[in-house]
């Protein structure tokens, strides 16, 4: 590692040293994320996005939820989650209701067709991330993955 790849890593740099965008951190990330977003395009079913993709993998996860507990849970802002759900909402894959015990939070859950499309979709998107990890070999799958746990 030169050093000015290590000022970079340590977010910080010598008055004598470039700025070189392609030694910092986000540009990286998101080389990173297009990589992936790419694959994702490529592979997935149902012309599913990746935030589509999250909020149908969490509410098999966890179940009815509310509207912004799945937000929360899926790091998107009520207004990309709402966009969302809406349109998995018209395609058939989710359902809204008014929460019985708080008429102000919609619940949201997976319709039959919701299910099946999960079922359909979790091996392509197992697939989807190998694929974005295909240069790593195991050890630094796990060492990436946990690195970036730690950042988010």
């Amino acid at each position: 590692m030169t050093s000015m790849e290590n000022s970079a890593i340590k977010g910080r740099r010598d008055r004598e040293e470039p700025y070189v965008l392609d030694d910092q951190v986000g540009f990286v990330l998101r080389q990173a994320q297009q990589r992936h977003t790419t694959i994702f395009a490529a592979e997935m079913i149902e012309g599913l996005t990746p935030t589509q993709w999250a909020a149908l993998a969490k509410l098999e996860e966890c179940g009815v939820c509310s509207q912004n507990r799945l937000g929360r849970l899926t790091a998107m802002d009520a207004a990309t989650i709402k966009g969302v759900i809406d349109r998995l909402t018209v395609r058939g894959f989710t359902t809204i209701r008014p929460d019985p015990d708080d008429a102000r939070r919609l619940l949201v859950a997976l319709t039959p067709a919701g299910s099946k499309l999960y079922d359909r979709a979790a091996p392509i998107a197992a697939l989807i991330t190998q694929k974005t990890l295909e240069p790593l070999d195991e050890r630094e799958r796990s060492i990436l993955v946990a690195l970036l746990r730690r950042l988010a």
